[in-house]
């Protein structure tokens, strides 16, 4: 296995883009140059810039806090469709969102997403397949609120979907993209507003006559529908309650947080728009190569490091998966003594060895193939053996839930786990085919953890592995139990009467106490009221009864 690109395809891949980058060969400029004295040719800055999906710069140059070399153009004026679908953003998320997350992130989430599209079309960018990866995924992730009641696994959807969303937008490929995309996006807030107001200003009279007809319009529709629907409302409860449980409610108490998230969607939308249109080239960031070391510079410590690691992973081979009897002959300790000794330390050891494996690129010897195959050699092994490492950390993990049951620390640290095994491959498969996709597969398998983590209902999946374990030994956290979200609601309604009302007892508080609309309510709720309406609680289970059944299931 290897572990790094040979100096020579890295040397080609950049040679070829270079050239179809800047038109031809440098005999196919010199011709051009030749030909015609009004051509000029082009800057060096531009004829370094790796390729992306982003338009011709612009001649005027965007002002913001970029590291030197980067130039934001400036954008096209702003066209009425982004407009309108920057203003349906607006309003959607003034309506929607102030009653909590759910399906109405994801509706606000697509007019923002028309308003890039637009505008990227206005300023010439054509769509990749990377472009509508991240678009696409990143729409993907805003679906996890919609589905899971938990708040943990949404706050981490909504965080990857707007990495991804700013991947779509700036259409970097390198390190530098991938880290500082979000930042680009986030500076547009400022700048978007005053560019929609020029293109306002510049369009106004042509917008006057075309904003007019289709504004009246719809205040004439609001008032049909507003008197109507009050009259209809009247007429029959049936359709009183359908229309209650469509239509957003809001109040005038409500009016300054509405107008917040008004000008929160209206801006965002705008924001990703001048975004879109004039994309910060986060690309041209040149990253230094670190100094070459020599051979036993570079190869010694890591070859001790190699030993080291091939010594620890055959002990653990003859320990962890001998079972229980090798545990406690080799080392004196139960299995989960065993485990809770030592799997926070080979988390660390990973996320060290891919440091680790950074730095050894950084510095390592590259002149001669000799030297290169010396790099994949010592770095493919490192990478292989760090792999045993990780099997060890999920394999102690899973010791040690077998033991105490699983909790949210748990599985997540343990997903955080497998997802870093998961990119010691993906370098591994970079140093044979190179890495020039290196940093957006990591971005994508990141992105795609994330939403797996979420499609799979972590606090549901906690509470069937904890009711597993309470059948199989009769022991159950229930004070933990009573912490989990709604979506634990279908597993834990498994266990036997009293145990199951103590269970539900506090979700089912919570669910009482909501009053959440359709667009803010997650398909876990939904399942679990209805769960608890078809199988109320038991009047048994008082505090008394669950504190003293508490106790006595814990400690089985």
């Amino acid at each position: 296995m290897s572990a790094t690109p040979s100096a020579s395809e890295s040397g080609d891949q950049k040679s070829g883009e270079l050239a179809d980058r800047t038109g031809g060969t440098d005999k196919d400029k010199s011709r051009s140059r030749a030909s015609s004295s009004t051509v000029t040719s082009p800057a060096p800055e531009a004829a370094q810039a790796p390729e992306t999906d982003s338009p011709v710069l612009q001649p005027a140059v965007v002002p913001g806090p970029w590291p030197a070399g980067i130039q934001v153009g400036a954008p096209r004026p702003i066209r009425t469709a982004t407009l309108w679908s920057a203003l349906a953003a607006g309003l959607l998320g003034m309506l929607l969102l102030g009653a909590g997350i759910g399906v109405n992130l994801l509706i606000v989430a697509i007019p923002v997403a028309l308003a890039a599209w637009f505008a990227a079309r206005a300023a010439g960018r054509r769509p990749r397949a990377w472009t509508l990866v991240w678009g696409v995924g990143g729409l993907s992730l805003l679906t996890v609120p919609a589905l899971r009641d938990a708040e943990w696994p949404s706050f981490l959807a909504v965080a990857a979907a707007i990495g991804a969303g700013s991947l779509a937008l700036d259409g970097g490929r390198r390190w530098p993209a991938v880290l500082l995309g979000p930042i680009g996006v986030f500076h547009a807030v400022v700048t978007a507003p005053a560019w929609a107001w020029q293109g306002l200003r510049q369009r106004s009279g042509g917008l006057r006559e075309r904003l007019g007809p289709v504004l009246r319009a719809l205040v004439v529709a609001v008032v049909l529908l507003a008197v109507f629907g009050a009259l209809f409302a009247a007429a029959d409860a049936a359709f009183a309650d359908l229309l209650g449980a469509l239509v957003p409610d809001i109040s005038v108490s409500d009016g300054p947080f509405r107008v917040l998230l008004l000008v929160l969607g209206l801006v965002g939308a705008l924001a990703a728009a001048h975004t879109a249109a004039a994309p910060v080239r986060w690309d041209r960031i040149e990253v230094p190569e670190g100094r070459a070391r020599g051979r036993v510079e570079w190869a010694l410590p890591l070859i001790v490091l190699v030993l080291l690691f091939a010594a620890f992973n055959a002990v653990q081979l003859a320990v962890l998966f001998g079972g229980y009897d090798a545990v406690l002959e080799k080392t004196g300790r139960t299995y989960a003594e065993y485990a809770r000794q030592g799997f926070w330390q080979l988390l660390m050891a990973t996320v060290l060895t891919l440091l680790v494996i950074v730095l050894a690129l950084r510095w390592a010897p590259r002149t001669r193939s000799g030297d290169r195959a010396l790099v994949r050699g010592v770095l493919g092994t490192l990478c292989a053996l760090a792999l045993v490492v990780v099997a060890s950390a999920v394999r102690r993990m899973d010791m040690y839930v077998e033991a105490y049951g699983l909790t949210r620390l748990r599985i997540s640290v343990l997903a955080a786990e497998l997802w870093l095994g998961l990119v010691i491959v993906l370098i591994m498969a970079a140093g044979v085919w190179g890495a020039r996709r290196l940093p957006r597969a990591v971005a994508a398998s990141a992105a795609a953890g994330v939403l797996a983590f979420g499609f799979m209902s972590p606090d549901e999946l906690i509470a069937e592995r904890n009711v597993q374990r309470y059948e199989d030994t009769g022991s159950f956290d229930l004070d933990y139990a009573r912490g989990l979200s709604a979506d634990a609601v279908p597993a834990l309604d498994r266990l036997e009467e009293p145990l199951r009302s103590c269970a539900l007892r506090t979700v089912a508080a919570d669910l009482g106490e909501r009053d959440t609309p359709w667009y803010a309510t997650s398909l876990g709720e939904t399942e679990a009221r209805r769960i608890l309406h078809e199988r109320p609680l038991s009047a048994e289970a008082d505090v008394l009864e669950c504190g003293r059944l508490g106790n006595e299931v814990m400690y089985r």
